[in-house]
């Protein structure tokens, strides 16, 4: 008799991360994970290193060094910021902490896929809510809310679209939700918006008991290697995922990293202005291949093609001369292809590549 996990367990997809290598091709440009173009800050770098000194000793169990280091640069309360193993732990931890057999968990269509994996883990019932021009629709999901809805996952920026939701609209989604039903608003590229529009979450934790805002240092900070992530919760939510996560969530390494990397303003200043001019470059070169790239305000451009079978191609030929993007099938995009915003060399290279694509179709 085989033992059986509970249920919901055996209908995840397992988690499939972006390729880093292309066989035969010695020097590929990886360009499938939305990692920073500029990399970590060289200070954060040099204090991961002076970090090796102390990796013998435990970590202080809260991560109160980078709390605190985050609360400052935030203006927020230290004690309702907890952090994590990546934002992808804090998501399931909100999970695991809140859902029960059969409570129902809202996310939008193209959503991160992450999601999805939470809420089977906790025999939790998945509600996919179709987007409207591959943006959530608020009016829709509202639709898609009932007595079981517990949990509400929101990607704002979402990935791998790049599209978001204006303030008023996720109040208005906000307000259409039951006092006992949390909304999560994983702002993970937070960082790269520059709309007057745009509020990461702050304010709405700030404000009601139901919502949390989690973020990461995988993206503008360029930490993906350490999986440092935090989210911002109301007071009742902290105390409960501090008392089901574990010890020792957050590595000696990763908090001291952390820490350093938020203190360099300029090099964050310097990797957002990066992002800015080259997402910009890399929308409008591929528009003028007569490919459609979506505008975006994150660090990564998702591209269309005639059929999946093209998008397929396209990618065996990107690959071949040492490109990596990212195919979006699992998240209902066969058609599409996801592109990271690189270093201007990579961005200048990816563009001839689907040049040369593009002639071999024409």
């Amino acid at each position: 008799m085989t033992l059986a996990p509970k249920p919901g367990v055996l209908d995840i997809v397992p988690y499939v991360g972006g390729r880093a290598h292309v066989p035969g091709v010695a020097e590929a440009i990886k360009l499938s994970s939305n990692e920073s173009a500029l990399g970590p800050s060289p200070k954060a770098v040099a204090a991961y290193e002076a970090a090796a000194r102390g990796i013998a000793i435990y970590p202080e169990g809260s991560a109160q060094l980078l709390r605190e280091e985050i609360a400052k640069i935030y203006g927020l309360d230290a004690s309702r910021i907890v952090c994590g193993n990546g934002s992808d732990e804090l998501l399931s931890m909100l999970a695991h902490a809140y859902l029960r057999p059969g409570d129902e968990v809202l996310f939008t269509e193209h959503a991160f896929l992450v999601y999805r994996v939470a809420t089977l883990a906790n025999s939790a019932v998945p509600v996919v809510v179709p987007e409207k021009d591959l943006r959530a629709d608020v009016d829709a999901m509202l639709k898609a809310v009932t007595p079981k809805t517990r949990l509400v996952y929101l990607a704002n920026p979402n990935n791998p679209t790049g599209s978001y939701l204006p303030h008023d609209e996720v109040r208005r989604l906000h307000a259409g939700l039951s006092p006992d039903t949390l909304l999560v608003i994983d702002a993970a590229y937070a960082e790269y918006v520059r709309r007057n529009d745009y509020e990461a979450g702050i304010e709405m934790v700030s404000s009601f008991p139901n919502v949390v805002m989690t973020r990461t240092f995988s993206k503008i900070y360029a930490l993906a290697g350490l999986r440092v992530g935090w989210a911002y919760c109301p007071a009742a939510v902290a105390d409960v995922l501090n008392r089901v996560r574990g010890p020792f969530n957050v590595s000696v390494p990763a908090q001291i990293t952390a820490v350093a990397a938020l203190k360099d303003r300029a090099h964050f200043d310097a990797s957002v202005a990066h992002n800015d001019k080259w997402r910009a470059w890399l929308i409008e070169n591929i528009r003028k291949l007569g490919l459609r790239a979506d505008d975006s305000v994150a660090n990564f451009v998702l591209i269309h093609f005639a059929d999946t079978r093209t998008a397929q191609a396209a990618d065996a030929f990107l690959s071949g001369r040492g490109v990596i993007l990212r195919g979006v099938a699992n998240y209902a995009l066969p058609h599409c292809l996801r592109l990271t915003v690189g270093t201007e060399d990579a961005n200048r290279r990816v563009v001839t590549a689907l040049a040369e694509f593009v002639k071999t179709k024409s």
